[in-house]
């Protein structure tokens, strides 16, 4: 649905795989698609954090000095940045990552997960001592809480963004979370042509930074958190949208998304799935919508694509895992 003014028209959803009717994508260079550009070595550029996701499923979750039994400990590679990264390229954008994993075992296991999707790991530093490590429990809905160890993904640096800074500037988009120092995401920012900012997990952000998305991402707890309110999912869209972003998307779960940009307001909606685990669904979304971004979709358009990607994403158990490749969007 599109909101102009107070008034909001319904917009049927796209195909999974772009605005075309017939569901195929455009072919190379035409309308929709960027042809590759020598000064673009990258679609996307991602700034952010790897970690290794140690998921428990559970029955129910304990209450405070409590022990309950789970299921056997599964161990996949995730991180929100090195999450997008795979997402995107699965799908087939060209994808770098810069990030720090430790000099650990888990550093290794991430490398091999990361490169065996075909993210190029040039700018994937090493520090002395552990990677990051996500703890996950995964619910009988399929929903899930997370407790995060930074460890390497904390030592992420200013200095590590200026020894980047030709890949951040040649790159069409460069994606930025918040698992990684603050001034780091910031650094990186300023050195990028377009930003898309996801503000997960939430915390307090300065002006400038806000003002440099394009979009900023946020969930409805992460809209809930700039803004110290709740309020309707179109509504919370526009008061983002006055605090700054150049434009702003808020994904809705199962819901899909929606989209403020500046005189409009529209409403994604989502194909319905049987979700077993929700864990990277949202990293699924921004993947996928920076990709369409660096191909040169309108912001409706990409995410229309993104929230059938996230909703694939949900159908398997674990993050990177549960990814869909381009071609398994066509039966979603």
């Amino acid at each position: 649905m599109t909101a102009h003014g107070d008034h909001i028209r319904p917009v049927p959803p796209g195909d999974a795989l772009g605005s075309r009717p017939d569901g195929r994508l455009p072919p190379s260079g035409a309308s929709g698609d960027r042809p590759d550009d020598p000064a673009s070595p990258y679609d996307v550029v991602v700034v952010g954090s790897v970690n290794a996701d140690l998921i428990v499923r559970v029955d129910r979750r304990p209450a405070p000095g409590e022990t309950v039994f789970g299921g056997d400990l599964a161990v996949h590679p995730g991180g929100k940045g090195a999450n997008q990264a795979v997402a995107a390229a699965r799908l087939g954008a060209r994808v770098a990552l810069l990030g720090r994993v430790g000099s650990d075992a888990n550093g290794e296991f991430l490398r091999r997960a990361l490169s065996g999707d075909g993210v190029d790991l040039g700018h994937l530093l090493e520090t002395p001592g552990p990677s990051g490590v996500a703890l996950i429990t995964v619910g009988p809905d399929g929903d899930n809480s997370i407790i995060v160890s930074p460890a390497a993904n904390g030592r992420l640096s200013e200095d590590d963004v200026a020894a980047a800074a030709g890949l951040l500037d040649r790159a069409r988009i460069v994606s930025l979370q918040l698992e990684t120092p603050l001034a780091t995401v910031l650094a990186a920012a300023r050195a990028a042509a377009r930003v898309v900012f996801n503000l997960s997990p939430p915390a307090p952000v300065p002006g400038e930074l806000l003002a440099r998305c394009d979009p900023l991402v946020v969930n409805e707890h992460e809209a809930e958190f700039l803004l110290g309110e709740r309020g309707a999912p179109d509504r919370q869209a526009r008061a983002l949208l006055a605090l700054g972003p150049r434009s702003v998307v808020v994904t809705l779960g199962a819901d899909g998304a929606v989209v403020a940009e500046p005189g409009a307001v529209t409403a994604v909606p989502s194909p319905r799935v049987a979700p077993v685990d929700t864990t990277g669904a949202g990293d699924a979304f921004t993947g996928a919508l920076t990709w369409r971004l660096s191909r040169g979709d309108d912001l409706v358009t990409a995410t229309e694509f993104a929230v059938r990607v996230g909703a694939a994403s949900v159908r398997k158990p674990g993050a990177q895992g549960s990814y869909p490749y381009l071609e398994e969007l066509k039966v979603l």
